[in-house]
């Protein structure tokens, strides 16, 4: 039976920046087709993008979707499920979740438009296309539309490296450089609606490469010198990279180019050696500090991120010392932290020796007190400094706003200073996740 087609649309997403960055494009798509954005407890269509990388993040949609038949504030919207666990599970969510109207892997979101149209026809199934065509999804989407002061643009998708723990391979594909051309006119057009900071993304954003205009091969370091004279930038940033694809090319940007941001997150996932190994991660604990120290000779205040496992098949208490011993000897400005989660497929899901549930949580809870104590410590290191903050938003109160540092903190700022504006502050104060801004004092001419 045919249902009206929907007039309003919220897009929900989980996990990553690649994500935020796909969901605001869906965004796009369904407001050029004259739909209008609402928030989940109204919308006719409901879009989650979702997150494959960890059991808990997968699981959460299955709750939303439960929430969104029984909303109150509306009836049971039009639901569709988009991103890595459509692609991964595919016919399989609508058999476990029979309200899934639509189900969209993360390589086919562009034909959403055309699977709105299929669901509202009616019919029992739910439209499914997880394809990945060789027609780039990026020609297909429409222009960028009015942008906030910091912008997303995906350079790059999918993985080669076949980490053992990983299903980013299997979901996203293979590695794929958007060409040369699309990358700079998106990031034009970015800047034209209102940007003023880039974030390049990619699953191996370093490992982007392709023809620039004039047909020479370039690196992400080319793109970056590239985006950096693009009139109206002030900043730009990217991750996340691998650090087989960190070239000295791009670690000679950090030091050349005045808008490339003293930021640099650089998963290890892990500091012992045999670990390493059986995560397939194909460099080793001593060439990742190596790598370290070359990114701090060229820029001295860069900021340094990391993901780390905790937890993996066969970690032992001396394998998870020496993770807590790399953590100390890099010194970390922030860092993501989790519990190993088998995945389905992947070749860690197979492995034996698994690590019990409560050494896992006393060895993350660990870790995690050792990189709050350096995020804390980084942050009071900022004290005293005067620096530029972007201001991106309006803070809790009135005349507050909330922007970023150059090493990518939260700076709270008591100004009426307008959304996109670059203001010089000073640094009085530090918490564990924020930083005090007050107007820098002009020096005496």
């Amino acid at each position: 039976m045919d249902r009206a087609p929907p007039k309003s649309f919220h897009v929900k997403s989980f996990g990553c920046q690649m994500n935020a960055y796909d969901g605001t494009r869906m965004g796009e798509l369904l407001e050029a087709e004259g739909m209008v954005e609402a928030g989940v407890d109204t919308a006719d269509l409901v879009v989650l993008n979702t997150c494959h990388i960890r059991e808990r993040a997968a699981e959460k949609v299955y709750s939303d979707i439960g929430r969104l038949i029984r909303r109150e504030a509306a009836p049971a919207p039009m639901i569709a499920v988009a991103g890595c666990v459509a692609q991964a599970e595919g016919a399989e969510i609508p058999r476990r979740a029979p309200a899934v109207d639509i189900v969209v892997g993360p390589q086919a979101y562009h034909r959403l438009p055309a699977l709105v149209r299929a669901a509202s026809a009616g019919g029992a199934r739910a439209a499914i296309d997880t394809d990945m065509p060789a027609l780039s999804k990026f020609d297909a989407l429409p222009p960028r539309r009015r942008q906030g002061p910091g912008a997303f643009l995906t350079v790059q998708e999918g993985c080669d490296k076949f980490c053992t723990y990983c299903v980013v391979p299997y979901t996203r594909g293979a590695e794929v450089s958007r060409p040369w051309g699309a990358v700079m006119d998106e990031a034009r057009a970015l800047i034209d609606a209102g940007a003023r900071e880039i974030t390049l993304l990619g699953q191996n954003v370093n490992a982007w490469t392709a023809q620039d205009a004039s047909g020479r091969k370039q690196g992400l370091d080319g793109l970056i010198r590239a985006i950096d004279r693009l009139p109206g930038i002030a900043r730009i940033r990217y991750m996340t990279s691998h650090p087989n694809d960190m070239t000295q090319g791009l670690i000679d940007a950090h030091a050349d180019v005045e808008t490339l941001m003293p930021f640099l997150h650089l998963p290890v996932q892990a500091g012992s050696d045999r670990i390493l190994k059986a995560m397939n991660r194909s460099h080793s604990r001593d060439s990742y500090l190596r790598l370290i120290e070359r990114v701090r000779a060229a820029r001295p205040d860069i900021a340094v991120s990391g993901d780390f496992i905790v937890g993996f098949p066969g970690e032992t208490e001396a394998d998870f010392e020496e993770t807590l011993s790399l953590v100390r000897a890099v010194g970390h400005a922030q860092a993501f932290s989790f519990k190993y989660s088998p995945r389905p497929g992947t070749p860690a899901a197979t492995m034996g020796d698994p690590v019990p549930a409560a050494v896992m949580d006393e060895r993350l809870q660990r870790l995690q007190a050792l990189l709050n104590e350096q995020q804390h410590a980084f942050n009071l290191g900022t004290v005293g400094r005067r620096i530029d903050v972007l201001i991106e938003r309006n803070g809790k109160r009135a005349g507050q706003r909330l922007g970023k540092s150059p090493w990518l903190q939260s700076v709270i700022v008591e100004t009426e200073a307008a959304i996109g504006e670059m203001l010089t502050v000073d640094i009085p104060a530090a918490g564990p996740n924020s930083l005090t801004g007050v107007i820098g004092r002009q020096e005496a001419a």
